[in-house]
């Protein structure tokens, strides 16, 4: 009672204590979501030049776009899908707005017109457009279908959008072109030509030794081509992999399963209230319900060759007698028992033509008007003429038949293998004759078949197999989970790579993984663990195991690169040789001596090379390769006359002008300007976009969703 006492005493200094433990709770929340604005970043998955774009509304897209798309895209992929299309959408609609563009009611119905043009209910008797029908098909839908009829309204709100996209790009394409001028100038970049001699002294002819390139060297250069040496923010993991695999207890005891199916059992038949003796996969009758009910793997009712076996016990299990059971043998993750319940000698295809007679109640008898006995009737007859006139088979398939994809070329099925046809249709097929005629019932209808063609005669074989998976156990599972468990907790106290080595566990290591990668090398999918290590928390050493669809990854994240420059470890492999041939450059130069080709390339232990009809549209050297610098040095010379040296991408070059042909004057530069504008506009459309993403200020907050 003293203690309750107490407690009222001080029931406010202990409601003000929780109250401040609460609120700190809070602002430590608040804090690390980014600030008081949080709870309003939860719902922006960005923000383009001001203009948030919803969680909601882009995981809606996202959701639809992985509907249509199956099992054909993974989330990530339909995430930056739809990325790139909202972007598009919000940047260049700011720029529509901003321009003031709106589309006409013409702009809109013409692509009314383009998009229906096809559709029958629009066209007249004519076949052409009717936009009085379009007219009343949508006052119809107003009246009779609100759902459809707001549908209707969205569709001609994107083609208003997509009139002014087009009034947009006519716009930017209307202002680019090329001039009379420029016209000539690409005429003379591909006519214009020189022949030339020149000397190249390779880079290669300094020894790396002679030239050291500094840490300091390189950050300057980096910090002089920032634009060059961007990067995203990115992480560096290492990771080990658990595979959930079956253990070789799992193995025998799979096995065992499969064996003991072989033979009778008796089991408890809550039907009869007894026990019920059940057949084994060695004398039952019913092979089909015997598989479905105690296989991982179905039946295949049908015979093969032996060219349809594979693996290594294909030639065992084909060369079976009738009634002859082979196995158990594992192959491709699963316990096996195969058994030839049937051999033939058949034709291993066979090439037929048919006419399918349907009736009310088949699936392309609808509007027949003839019930299965007319049906049949009409069959019998058809075969009877065939029988009687065979020629006359493709006249009455193109009449009957209910076969819209072959009736025209005659009922003609072409040749296909056991396997390929309905079954009652295949047994006719491979169990009669060349030029037998007959009529047989499947699902479809009746058909009147002719059999055309019958390849060779050869053993074939019905095979019936129960197959068992190897799967972990239960056990198997908790072991792993246990092992997985205990290296996570011992590398997070020790060291990852040690730990791993001591165990025998394969380290693999992946680089600079970026914010909205999905893959890691080696793991492939592995989304989870790319979140994590861009989480703000994580930091570099932390140790975090994840479960896969195969087992576990337990990874350490072990660096965090920020957005910014490419450090100078990162870009040394990159500016170290840019760097060593400007300086190896400068020592060729200064080691050059001689006032003709001649003389340099004695000095040089190099010879004299020669290169004709060389173009500026073109610039390449025989011998050299690609030299755009040392070509321009060249078109500006007097002939006979040498160029000062020119540091070229694979050296030091000295060259001379031997001769220059300027191309005749044209009367007009009309078709080459306009070539130029053609390839101009071509590209103005993706590059007028580019330009805008790049100068648009743009907050991606993809990484923190998906």
């Amino acid at each position: 009672m003293a203690v309750l006492n107490k407690i009222r005493q001080r029931s406010v200094f202990l409601i003000i204590i929780i109250a401040l433990a609460l609120f700190s709770f809070v602002l430590a929340d608040v804090i690390r979501n980014g600030g008081l604005s949080s709870q309003n970043s939860q719902n922006v998955i960005a923000t383009v030049n001001g203009e948030e774009i919803s969680r909601e509304e882009f995981a809606r897209e996202v959701e639809a776009f992985e509907r249509n798309m199956g099992r054909n895209i993974s989330t990530t992929q339909a995430v930056n899908r739809i990325w790139d299309q909202k972007l598009r959408e919000v940047i260049l609609e700011e720029q529509v707005e901003e321009l003031g563009i709106r589309a006409g009611e013409g702009q809109i119905t013409s692509l009314v017109r383009s998009q229906m043009a096809g559709n029958p209910n629009f066209t007249n008797e004519a076949g052409m457009f009717d936009e009085n029908r379009l007219r009343e098909y949508v006052a119809n839908l107003k009246e009779t279908s609100p759902q459809a009829y707001e549908q209707w309204q969205q569709f001609t709100s994107n083609l208003a959008n997509t009139a002014r996209l087009n009034t947009y790009y006519n716009m930017v394409s209307a202002g680019v072109g090329a001039t009379l001028l420029e016209g000539e100038q690409a005429y003379r970049l591909q006519n214009d030509n020189i022949n030339m001699k020149y000397v190249q002294i390779p880079y290669s002819s300094i020894p790396d030794s002679e030239v050291e390139v500094t840490k300091a060297e390189i950050k300057s250069y980096i910090e002089s081509h920032p634009a060059r040496f961007k990067t995203e923010a990115a992480r560096s993991l290492q990771y080990v992999i658990f595979e959930e695999n079956a253990s070789s207890e799992d193995k025998s005891e799979a096995k065992e399963a499969i064996t003991a199916l072989r033979a009778e059992r008796v089991e408890y038949n809550a039907a009869i209230g007894a026990n019920d003796t059940l057949p084994g996969f060695d004398n039952t009758e019913d092979y089909s319900d015997f598989i479905s009910n105690n296989s991982d793997l179905p039946y295949e009712n049908r015979f093969k060759f032996r060219n349809d076996f594979t693996g290594e016990n294909a030639e065992a299990i084909f060369n079976l007698n009738e009634g002859e059971t082979f196995g158990p043998y594992e192959e491709n993750g699963y316990w096996k028992l195969s058994k030839v319940v049937e051999t033939k000698t058949i034709p291993d295809s066979v090439k037929a033509s048919h006419i399918l007679i349907s009736f009310e109640g088949t699936q392309l008898g609808a509007g027949s008007g003839r019930d299965k006995e007319e049906a049949k009737q009409l069959a019998d007859s058809i075969a009877s003429v065939a029988r009687n006139n065979a020629d006359k088979f493709a006249e009455l398939a193109s009449e009957f038949s209910a076969d819209t994809s072959n009736k025209e070329q005659g009922g003609d099925l072409g040749y296909f293998t056991p396997g390929m046809m309905i079954p009652a249709f295949e047994n006719y097929v491979f169990d009669n004759s060349t030029g037998d005629i007959g009529v047989v019932e499947t699902p479809l209808g009746y058909h009147v078949i002719s059999i055309d063609d019958q390849t060779d005669a050869a053993r074939a074989v019905k095979v019936a197999t129960i197959a068992r998976e190897i799967e972990a156990s239960e056990k198997t599972m908790n072991d792993l989970f246990n092992e997985v468990t205990k290296f996570e907790i011992n590398a997070s106290e020790g060291d990852f790579t040690e730990v791993a080595k001591k165990e025998n566990y394969e380290v693999k290591t992946v680089k600079d993984v970026k914010a909205l990668e999905e893959n890691i090398p080696g793991a492939g999918a592995q989304r989870r663990v790319v979140q994590w290590a861009f989480e703000e928390d994580a930091e570099v050493g932390d140790v975090r195991r994840f479960e896969t669809t195969t087992g576990y990854i337990v990874a350490q994240l072990t660096s965090k690169k920020d957005k910014g420059l490419m450090s100078v470890e990162e870009a040394s492999s990159v500016v170290t040789p840019i760097l060593k041939k400007k300086k190896k450059a400068e020592i060729i130069k200064n080691r050059i001596k001689g006032n003709t080709l001649q003389e340099i390339a004695g000095n040089q232990g190099v010879s004299v090379q020669t290169a004709d009809a060389v173009n500026l549209s073109s610039p390449t050297l025989a011998g050299a390769g690609e030299e755009p610098e040392v070509v321009g040095a060249v078109f500006s010379l007097e002939p006979g006359k040498l160029t000062e040296p020119v540091a070229g991408e694979k050296g030091v070059y000295i060259a001379e002008l031997v001769s220059k042909f300027e191309a005749p004057a044209m009367d007009s530069y009309k078709g080459f300007a306009q070539q130029e504008s053609a390839a101009r506009r071509a590209q103005a459309g993706s590059r007028v976009f580019e330009a805008l993403k790049k100068k648009a200020e743009i907050e991606d907050n993809r990484s923190r969703f998906y």
